[in-house]
């Protein structure tokens, strides 16, 4: 008797990628890097203008927000994991070729502008440690960046990204040191509220 065809089983193993479930320190590795990077130095500098300037005020936006931004990253890595290939390689695939085109346009837009903000909030950090002209420290962390990518083997490239994701324990030491309005957050937190003045 002559067996069915399995079904494509989309949490089962990939014939591409593997095991949909390997090991933990098997997986930490660019899908890691990837998370933390996207808590990048343009994206720290706005969080703290916001901070300074609304205080709790915007907590709310993260109920809405929050999920948002997990279910595009979930859906990114179920396309990449399910098909084998990129964003770029799916609309490659399925998509007229001047749409493929133009969103690496929009892409490679967005990633300049990002790269730039990225390089002079780093640039605005080191100015407050250390005296002198903000675009000669842009100009070092481009160096740097550049020949990391140039010099280094891929594998010790992403050992020593790995090694930078702790730096956001941070966020756990600031917590256990600055003093927060609990009751104040929660307030702000689930009530929706709309105000152009610090609000702490």
């Amino acid at each position: 008797m002559e067996r069915a065809p399995e079904e494509y089983d989309p949490e089962g193993p990939d014939p591409v990628i593997g095991p949909s479930k390997p090991r933990l320190f098997g997986v930490l590795g660019p899908g890691l890097i990837a998370g933390a990077s996207d808590d990048d130095p343009s994206g720290i500098a706005t969080y703290s203008q916001v901070g300074a300037g609304f205080g709790y005020g915007l907590s709310w936006t993260l109920l809405f927000s929050y999920p948002l931004m997990v279910a595009i990253q979930i859906i990114s890595a179920r396309i990449g994991r399910t098909t084998g290939h990129g964003i770029a390689g799916v609309l490659r695939r399925h998509y007229p070729g001047w749409l493929l085109q133009w969103v690496v346009v929009l892409l490679l837009i967005a990633n300049i502008i990002n790269l730039g903000a990225d390089l002079g909030a780093m640039a605005d950090a080191m100015a407050l440690l250390l005296p002198g002209p903000k675009w000669l420290y842009v100009l070092l962390f481009s160096t740097i960046c550049v020949s990391m990518q140039l010099l280094l083997q891929y594998t010790r490239y992403v050992a020593v990204l790995k090694w930078f994701t702790l730096s956001l324990f941070a966020y756990f030491a600031v917590l256990a040191v600055v003093h927060i309005d609990w009751g104040q957050l929660a307030r702000y937190f689930f009530v929706p509220t709309c105000t152009g003045h610090r609000t702490i």
